[in-house]
């Protein structure tokens, strides 16, 4: 398994918050706690930014996705809007989590709550080329359901 340096920095007044932290030997994703400076209420069909506290500076060639975390989204109906979201490697403001509430009640977010999962990745940049006629595949332009249910 590869490793890459990234630069984490808590904002002031934020040292309690834990710092992204994996929490399995195998797991993907990095844990993002809230930032929150009091008890945030998310209604259902209700979206809010959640900081995070923190700031990161990527290596070039790499982006960090912000992802949801399953246990909030199966128990709660808690998911990420801009899922994934995407942290440029030349972003150094704070890290904002879009959270909506698709559950039926009430969500409740306390200081220091894992609210998501960040996933380091090395991203390539594509070279586009305009042609006026593309390579033919067995799949071909079949699109939405075209393997059937």
């Amino acid at each position: 398994m590869s490793k890459v340096k990234v630069d984490i920095r808590r904002l002031p007044g934020n040292e309690d918050i834990p710092q992204p932290v994996y929490m399995s030997k195998h797991a993907a994703g990095v844990d993002i706690s809230a930032a929150v400076t009091k008890k945030l209420v998310i209604k259902p069909g209700k979206i809010e930014l959640v900081p995070t506290g923190l700031q990161i500076a990527l290596p070039s060639n790499f982006e960090a996705q912000i992802r949801p975390r399953s246990g909030l989204a199966l128990k709660h109906g808690i998911g990420i809007l801009n899922s994934p979201g995407t942290i440029d490697a030349d972003y150094r403001g704070e890290i904002g989590i879009i959270i909506i509430n698709l559950g039926k009640k009430p969500f409740v977010i306390n200081r220091g709550d894992r609210i998501a999962q960040m996933v380091i990745s090395k991203i390539t940049r594509a070279e586009f080329k305009i042609t006026s006629v593309l390579s033919k595949t067995k799949r071909n332009d079949g699109g939405f359901g075209h393997t059937g249910k």
